[in-house]
């Protein structure tokens, strides 16, 4: 499965703490924990001796080094994997073949990342990260029951704005969308040239006007969103929008924000994004079905123009998760 390869968020950062944290990636049950270096490890959510959640357990020292401890034997694992110590058995030096299976992680963007299988695909990018004079913040996760692809082309889409996001991001009176241009990329491709009538483009502003917008998909659930609006050059708020998939048909979301209002609170920058996200979502889980057709199925118009490159981008790199075919 070529998923099990690629970079996935997994939690927020600040989440990852003193003790073991249960996650799930492409239906499979992880455990994370941190070492004494304070990096962020990644198991598989099964002690290799008789497949107790490593979850239930808890961070210990051992022989001055951090080790996760089963809590049904007391079993004890190293950072990468190797088991160092059987309790009832203090005095055998346990196998390869008792160790617990081992993850690759990386931290970036607010977010732990894991790699089920090797791979040579690096990180998503969001750029704006290394950009000093933009506020970076993370907000969510969200559970949505729906997968993946759902949520990533439901982000790429200006056309719902009017009617999903009205007297938010648009207007039900104003819901045309003018034509815009998709190239093709090495992890995706670029739309610009997007535009969305808005009734108030960033807190600044006191009527509505044109938006300009820039989409990037980053990674099959990965993309970024720059918002420029005409009247300001000097105002600039970019999205990344990362997607873990759960299962099949159940995905968690994070939103980072690299914005230009340094004024307002966290709270009021995540309780805005929490409105948008939260009209998005019943639609999102509306959705039949929940796996995102690649072929056939479903309609289309000239607005889709980015809809139809990701899926086609989907379909041409082999990722099946969350989607049919």
């Amino acid at each position: 499965m070529i998923e099990a390869t690629l970079w996935h968020p997994v939690a927020g950062s600040e989440a990852l703490g003193a003790s073991p944290l249960p996650v799930r990636l492409l239906s499979q049950d992880l455990v994370l924990w941190r070492d004494d270096a304070g990096r962020a490890r990644a198991f598989t959510d099964r002690c290799p001796h008789r497949g107790t959640r490593l979850s239930l357990g808890r961070i210990v020292q051992h022989d001055g080094r951090a080790a996760l401890e089963c809590p049904y034997h007391g079993w004890r694992f190293g950072g990468d994997g190797a088991c160092v110590l059987i309790a009832s058995q203090p005095s055998f030096a346990p196998p390869t073949s008792h160790a617990a299976c081992a993850h690759e992680t990386q931290e970036a963007h607010g977010l732990v990342w894991v790699r089920l299988q090797p791979g040579d695909t690096p990180l998503p990018a969001f750029e704006a990260e290394a950009d000093p004079q933009l506020r970076k913040l993370l907000c969510g996760p969200y559970d949505v029951a729906t997968g993946a692809g759902r949520i990533v082309e439901n982000f790429l889409d200006l056309s719902h704005f009017g009617f999903v996001h009205d007297g938010w991001l648009g207007e039900r009176a104003q819901p045309q969308t003018p034509g815009y241009s998709v190239q093709a990329t090495p992890t995706g491709f670029v739309a610009t040239g997007c535009k969305a009538w808005q009734p108030q483009s960033n807190r600044l502003s006191t009527e509505g006007s044109w938006v300009d917008y820039r989409y990037e998909l980053t990674a099959p659930f990965s993309a970024v969103l720059t918002k420029l609006p005409q009247a300001q050059e000097d105002y600039r708020d970019v999205i990344g929008l990362f997607v873990c998939p759960l299962d099949e048909e159940r995905s968690r979301v994070w939103f980072r924000l690299a914005v230009t209002d340094h004024d307002s609170s966290d709270d009021a920058l995540r309780a805005f994004q929490h409105t948008i996200f939260t009209q998005d979502q019943p639609v999102l889980e509306s959705q039949q079905p929940k796996r995102l057709p690649l072929a056939g199925g479903e309609v289309h118009c000239a607005t889709d123009r980015s809809s139809a490159a990701y899926r086609r981008f989907l379909s041409e790199r082999g990722i099946r998760f969350g989607a049919l075919t």
